[in-house]
C-alpha cells in the first residue's frame, strides 16, 4: 500500500469518528510533495470546509517562528544567547527557589530550561496577581502580566531541568524590546516577510478563512466556548480562548499567539531543513536543530534544541522517526517533524485540541509516512 493510500485511511477513519473535524496533512521529501490532502470541516456548524489556506490558530507552532526570529537577530549582532534577561526586561525579575533573583539568559527561554513552567495554578491566582499563560483572552501587555511572575518562585535555578513553558513569551518581550517595535513588527521583518508567509501574524488576516476550534469529547469533538477549559483527564489543564487573536490589546503571545496557513508553516520548515536560507545562517540553523540541553531529557528518548524536540534514541522515544528527528506541535491541533536524515517534513494542522496534538492522530500519521 502506497503512502498516499494510507495517510487517506488515516484521514478518512479520524474524519468519520468525529475525532478530527478537519484537517490539512502535508508530506514532503527532498521538497517534493508525497502527499498533499486538505479534508474535513474548517466550520462544521456552517458547512464550511478545509482549504489549503485555511487560517489555523498556531497555538505552539508559534514556537518556532518567535525561535527563528530571535535566532535571526543573533546573527545579526543585536543580541546574544547569553544576554541576561533583566538587561532587557529590568521589570522581569522572577526568583530561584532559594529566592534569589534568577541569572537567566536567551538560551535559557530558547531551551525552556529557565526554570519557567506552564502551571494552571498560575492563571488562578486572585484577581490583580493571575499570570496568563499566552492562551487566554486579557487586556494586559507584557509587563503587566509577566512582572507578576516575580511574586512567583520558578520552579527550579536556570540551567537545572527541562520543563516545557511559556518562556517563548519571555523571548517575545525580549525580541520586541531589541527590536524596538512589536513582536510581529519582529517576525515580519526578520522570518515572515522574507519568507512569504504572508498570513503568519498575531492578527487574522482574512477572518472568513479562519477555522473554527473544537475540543476533544465523546462520541465527537465539540465547538469550544470561550473561554474554554479542557478536563484535567486531557493533561492540559490550561484555558483557551478562541476569541484572543482578535484583542489587540493582549500581549502577542511568542508561545502560542500566531495564525496562519499549513503552506506557511511549509515553507518555514522547509527552510529550517535545507539550511536557513536567507533568513538564518546555516550554522544557526545546525545548532537550533541540535540537542541544546546536554545530559537533560525533554521526553524519553528526547533532548530540545532551540525549535522542537530533539529524537536521540528512537527506540526509547518509541519512534520510527531517524535519530536527529526535530519534532513538536500546537495544542490547538497540530504536530510536526523534520527528518533530515529522510529528507523529510510532514505535519498536520487540524482544528482539534487536543486531539490533533498529542492524541492518537498525528502518532497514525507519522506510522503511515514510515510504513514502507
Amino acid at each position: 500500500m502506497g503512502i498516499e493510500r494510507r495517510l487517506n485511511q488515516v484521514i478518512d477513519q479520524f474524519l468519520e469518528s468525529g475525532k478530527i473535524t478537519g484537517t490539512v496533512v502535508l508530506a514532503y521529501q527532498h521538497g517534493q510533495p508525497l502527499f498533499r490532502r486538505a479534508a474535513g470541516y474548517a466550520d462544521r456548524e456552517a458547512g464550511r470546509p478545509v482549504e489549503f489556506d485555511t487560517i489555523f490558530r498556531f497555538a505552539s507552532l508559534t514556537k518556532p517562528i518567535v525561535a527563528a526570529t530571535a535566532l535571526a537577530m543573533i546573527d545579526r549582532g543585536l543580541m546574544s544567547l547569553s544576554d541576561r534577561v533583566t538587561a532587557h526586561l529590568p521589570w522581569f525579575q522572577p526568583k530561584t527557589p532559594d529566592g534569589v533573583v534568577a541569572d537567566m539568559s536567551v538560551h535559557h527561554l530558547l531551551t525552556h530550561t529557565s526554570g519557567l513552567v506552564y502551571d494552571v495554578t498560575l492563571e488562578h491566582l486572585p484577581d490583580g496577581q493571575a499570570i496568563t499563560c499566552g492562551l487566554l483572552d486579557t487586556d494586559l501587555d507584557f509587563e503587566a502580566n509577566f512582572s507578576r511572575h516575580n511574586a512567583v518562585p520558578l520552579a527550579f535555578a536556570p540551567g537545572a531541568a527541562w520543563s516545557y513553558s511559556f518562556a517563548t513569551d519571555i523571548l517575545g518581550a525580549v525580541i520586541a524590546k531589541v527590536h524596538g517595535g512589536s513582536l510581529e513588527d519582529a517576525v515580519v521583518t526578520y522570518i515572515a516577510g522574507p519568507l512569504g508567509m504572508a498570513d503568519s501574524r498575531f492578527h487574522v488576516t482574512d477572518p472568513a478563512r479562519l477555522a473554527a476550534p473544537y475540543a476533544d469529547a465523546y462520541p465527537a469533538a465539540v465547538r469550544m466556548t470561550d473561554p474554554y477549559y479542557a478536563p484535567g483527564e486531557a493533561g492540559w489543564t490550561l484555558g483557551f480562548s478562541p476569541s484572543r487573536i482578535f484583542n489587540p490589546k493582549a500581549f502577542q503571545s511568542g508561545g502560542a499567539g500566531m495564525v496562519g496557513t499549513a503552506g506557511d508553516f511549509l515553507v518555514f520548515l522547509e527552510t529550517l531543513r535545507t539550511g536557513g536560507g536567507a533568513v538564518l545562517s546555516p550554522q544557526t540553523v545546525h545548532l537550533g536543530l541540535s540537542n541544546r540541553i546536554g545530559g537533560l531529557v525533554s521526553d524519553p528518548g528526547c533532548s530540545f534544541g532551540y525549535f522542537g524536540a530533539v529524537v536521540d534514541n528512537p527506540t526509547e522515544a518509541g519512534t520510527p522517526q531517524s535519530a536527529g528527528t526535530v519534532r513538536w506541535g500546537g495544542v490547538y491541533g497540530h504536530n510536526w517533524f523534520i527528518d533530515r536524515a529522510n529528507g523529510l517534513t510532514v505535519f498536520n494542522m487540524s482544528n482539534n485540541a487536543l486531539e490533533g496534538c498529542m492524541g492518537e492522530f498525528p502518532g497514525r500519521i507519522v506510522e503511515a509516512v514510515y510504513a514502507a
